[in-house]
């Protein structure tokens, strides 16, 4: 599947940020930050920023797959994967196919995917006179994610993953609230949960510093 690539520094491991429905714009701190010491690949996701998008391609599952694709034919090892909110979910399927072995770490930032009881995925919506998400990339999001917004399987099929993953959460996210990071860190066989005080949903615009604090104690 033909798909936007920003594909930007050099070094080992390499590291594969996916956007959430803000766009690739949202997650350039995340590029920025590993570029200096890492090779980055940080796709457009097919509908998004007036990309197109094939009439096959509705289901998070076949970005998973594309991505993976990309993974093998670069003939990666060891990747990071760093995922936003639908990027996360995009991640989190990417570790359940990894027959590969592609991947060797996760990070989900204030990631949606899992259906998870009492908790909604809630869209965010923009302070009073502030724009709102374009709406192109909305109907994108929804074309592969549907009204739900939530695979009801995904939480029961997170338990095999042994990839290791950190799960990091702004405290004041409404979109989907710590209490789903939780949830979504306990189906994983090897995860850690993180809060970001004074964050909302995008952790890593809101508070940086604390954020890739974080990641790179988890990285090593």
């Amino acid at each position: 599947m033909p798909f936007d690539l920003l594909d930007t520094g050099t070094g080992d491991p390499a590291v594969l940020v996916l956007h959430g429905g803000a766009g690739p714009r949202s997650v350039l701190p995340v590029v920025e930050h590993f570029a200096p010491r890492a090779r980055v690949l940080a796709p457009t996701h097919p509908g998004w920023s007036g990309t197109p998008r094939p009439d096959w391609c509705t289901g998070v599952d076949d970005l998973a797959l594309a991505y993976l694709d990309l993974l093998d034919d670069e003939d990666l090892a060891d990747v990071v994967v760093v995922g936003s909110s639908f990027g996360g979910w995009v991640a989190a399927e990417l570790a359940v196919r990894d027959r590969g072995r592609r991947l060797g770490k996760l990070v989900l930032l204030d990631a949606i995917g899992p259906e998870i009881e009492g908790h909604p995925v809630r869209l965010p919506q923009p302070p009073p006179g502030a724009p709102g998400p374009d709406p192109a990339d909305l109907a994108a999001m929804l074309a592969y994610t549907g009204e739900g917004l939530a695979d009801p399987k995904l939480l029961r099929r997170l338990a095999r993953v042994r990839t290791p993953a950190l799960l990091i959460w702004g405290e004041d996210d409404t979109v989907v609230p710590p209490a789903f990071g939780k949830a979504y860190a306990a189906a994983y066989a090897d995860a850690r949960f993180a809060l970001v005080p004074g964050a909302g949903h995008q952790p890593a615009l809101q508070a940086p510093d604390a954020t890739f604090d974080m990641i790179d104690d988890f990285l090593g």
